[in-house]
């Protein structure tokens, strides 16, 4: 297989047939050893957990499947921590895309003369970043996107309109045993002209509290897959 990139938490191959391979990793992105899905760059290694979020980005994928949303999944081989992807073009270099239901976070960083932290955000707020490590992965505004040429302003609806779906669905099952999502990241591409969900949906990817406490990564996957 011809290696089409190296990521943080998950290397990328071609497939003969035309698909796309995800081969996910145990790195996680934090700092100084703490987990923190905010971060740009990878803070540790957990053992196993590559494989776990394979497991649970199956999981949600096909929740979502099953409430009829598109995405890129089209199978998976948890043994060997791979997941086969429909071929998805990237908006510019790379977009992540928040949903914020809570305040936290570079979110309070960013705002915190304005809101308390732990604040509820009605119906979620949704922002998005450019992935770009050295200049710390700068907000861009669907404005923005439209100037730069990276992406329509119907593109960009559609993928706020799916992005506050997704998360609703997530969120949902999270509440079913006992958890409170508080922000994800997702990341989108487009797949013949149509605007789709890519790469994972896992634990490193969201903040959840349980009890007014954040659940760490490994745990909170042991929670969704073990419930």
């Amino acid at each position: 297989m011809k290696k089409l990139y190296e990521g943080k938490t998950k290397d990328v191959f071609e497939l003969e047939n035309g698909n796309v391979l995800l081969k996910f990793k145990d790195d996680c992105t934090g700092k100084d050893g703490v987990f923190d899905p905010g971060e740009n760059s990878v803070g540790l290694t957990i053992e196993g957990i590559g494989k776990a979020n394979l497991q649970t980005s199956v999981l949600y994928f096909e929740l979502l499947k099953k409430a009829g949303i598109k995405t890129h999944y089209v199978s998976a081989d948890v043994d060997n921590a791979t997941m086969e992807v429909l071929p998805a073009t990237v908006f510019g270099h790379g977009l992540e895309v928040i949903c914020r239901l809570v305040a936290t976070g570079s979110f309070i960083r960013r705002y915190g003369e304005y809101i308390e932290d732990g604040t509820p955000l009605e119906g979620g707020y949704v922002e998005c970043t450019f992935k770009n490590d050295e200049k710390g992965d700068p907000l861009v505004t669907g404005e923005g996107l439209a100037a730069l040429g990276i992406m329509t302003p119907e593109q960009f609806e559609s993928m706020k309109e799916q992005t506050l779906k997704i998360t609703k669905i997530v969120a949902d099952d999270l509440k079913s045993i006992g958890l409170d999502l508080w922000d994800i990241k997702f990341e989108f591409g487009y797949n013949n002209g149509e605007v789709i969900l890519i790469d994972e949906i896992a634990s490193g990817n969201m903040r959840v509290y349980k009890d007014g406490k954040i659940v760490e990564p490994v745990e909170l996957t042991r929670l969704i897959l073990n419930r």
